[in-house]
């Protein structure tokens, strides 16, 4: 199965940074923020669209750019936002903006979630850190067309309490009777009250069931293997699992060549890809 790119209205040049200011820094952990961002001309901003799963590109000039999940609710019009981990110079950069400082935005890029081929399936989603951002997006569409999907399940788990990502959030998806929602740290913590494991062995426990369903898993690579293990073990065939790859990519419009995979680039024949077509590819995953 390919899967089918579902690309927003490109509002913006790909190829052309556009300006734009942070709103609101929200630190989510330790070592990692979300930038509320909107373009400094308002037209655009109310104009721009993207799907789940689409990415852009930040930047601050003298310091570069990088490809980031866009990780808010693409029925937003206020603004996108994009959550970090500081990892290097340029998140390093990016971790010391301030509300009110210019950026520069290039977006959307790559390919969304195919979320149309899904109306009328259970979906299920399996997050770890940094990885909840893409289905954060994912998430928010999903809620906010809620009678086009069955059965919602979100696993969210980090290593301890302080590494979960979005408070806020977490706390209305659990007040949900239309979300099964789990959150878990990996060991015992005498601040934590809720379910305590690994997050593919919680998967296991809960025990999805794969008929009329899709699975998508975001993540540090070591959980998505175990995770897709453990989707495996439950009947999920290939072509049923999805996960995206935005952290191999660069330029994010396919010229520097870092992301390929053989025939494909991650940036604009991804960053989604189900799992039948990451294993045709040559160290796909």
């Amino acid at each position: 199965m390919t899967t089918v790119v579902q690309a927003g209205v490109k509002a913006t040049d790909p190829l052309r940074p556009e300006p734009a200011k942070v709103i609101e820094v929200i630190a989510e952990t330790a070592n990692i923020k979300t930038f509320h961002i909107a373009f400094d001309e308002p037209s655009l901003m109310e104009a721009f669209t993207f799907l789940p799963g689409q990415i852009g590109q930040l930047g601050i000039l003298g310091a570069g750019e990088s490809t980031f999940a866009i990780s808010s609710a693409p029925s937003g019009r206020d603004g996108i936002e994009f959550s970090v981990m500081k990892t290097g110079v340029v998140t390093s950069a990016i971790h010391e903006l301030r509300a009110g400082d210019p950026v520069a935005v290039r977006a959307p890029l790559g390919c969304a979630f195919p979320t149309d081929d899904w109306r009328g399936k259970n979906i299920v989603l399996v997050g770890g850190g940094i990885g909840m951002a893409p289905l954060r997006s994912l998430l928010f569409y999903l809620l906010d067309n809620r009678g086009d999907y069955g059965d919602l399940t979100l696993v969210y788990g980090a290593r301890t309490p302080e590494d979960l990502c979005y408070a806020d959030n977490r706390r209305d998806w659990e007040e949900r009777p239309d979300l099964d929602f789990t959150a878990t740290i990996d060991t015992v913590c005498s601040t934590w009250d809720g379910c305590v494991g690994l997050v593919p062995s919680v998967v296991e426990e809960k025990a999805p069931s794969p008929d009329n369903s899709v699975a998508v898993t975001c993540g540090p690579p070591i959980m998505i293997r175990y995770a897709l293990e453990s989707l495996e073990k439950m009947g999920f065939r290939e072509e049923q699992v999805y996960t995206t790859l935005e952290r191999r990519m660069k330029c994010g419009i396919g010229l520097c060549g870092r992301c390929n995979l053989g025939p494909k680039y991650v940036c604009t024949d991804g960053p989604v890809f189900s799992l039948t077509e990451l294993r045709a590819l040559p160290n796909g995953l």
